[in-house]
């Protein structure tokens, strides 16, 4: 079923990049593997999958020890000052900063363990009351506060987009969060890159790309639905 599923998924990603004009190799899925279990996650990286994304700190710390080490780790969920410490050092990226502190607290672990912590500032472009992500208003202020810190890069915006059924209605948040980037991108910021855009999801991914995500991140869509823990 996730070989099956993979496969769909990855020629979604063509059609959307065919119809948007843009090569294929600009955009990598994230296989979100949240709650799912270590043999589940095997078969997609049997498949190909390189690159995964986890919501909570231990559950990635878990999965990193036991999992090859040429995966690539993202830590997509919200992240708290006092996890930092234990996935500076093994994530490729953390794709939900929002806040000088968070940062702060990045940074300053990133020098303990003297690695540079590639990350993207989260955006609530929908201005959702439920949603962790600064607004699009405060994006620029809090990245130039956030580039003066040792330790860290800023590769790019992530959002997460509202739930919906027609995933029409997100395209506008898409190009917002693009256009965000273009903007942020011209003022030339040092250490501020703006090449990463981290949105879209198992509902909405293909419009994402249409607008130049190129990051999609797909749990349900790859693995099936979540069981939570009661």
């Amino acid at each position: 079923m996730i070989a099956e599923n993979l496969k769909y998924v990855n020629e979604r990603i063509q059609k959307s990049c065919l119809k948007a004009g843009r090569d294929e190799k600009e955009v990598t899925l994230i296989a979100v593997s949240k709650t799912k279990p270590v043999p589940d996650l095997m078969e997609a990286y049997q498949e190909g999958c390189r690159e995964f994304g986890e919501n909570k700190v231990q559950e990635l710390v878990d999965k990193y020890e036991v999992m090859p080490k040429d995966i690539h780790w993202h830590m997509i969920g919200h992240l708290q000052t006092n996890k930092v410490k234990y996935i500076v050092d093994k994530v490729t990226m953390i794709h939900s900063v929002d806040s000088i502190k968070l940062a702060r607290e990045i940074s300053k672990e990133a020098q303990k363990k003297q690695v540079t912590v590639s990350i993207l500032i989260e955006v609530n472009v929908a201005g959702e009351e439920s949603k962790f992500g600064v607004s699009m208003e405060e994006a620029e202020p809090l990245i130039r506060k956030i580039a003066l810190l040792d330790g860290i890069k800023i590769c790019g915006l992530m959002t997460i987009a509202p739930y919906v059924e027609d995933e029409e209605k997100n395209r506008q948040y898409f190009a917002d969060l693009k256009q965000l980037s273009v903007d942020i991108a011209t003022k030339n910021i040092d250490n501020v890159n703006m090449n990463v855009l981290s949105m879209g999801m198992t509902g909405d991914y293909a419009v994402a790309i249409e607008e130049g995500a190129t990051y999609v991140r797909i749990g349900t869509g790859i693995f099936g639905e979540r069981h939570y823990a009661v």
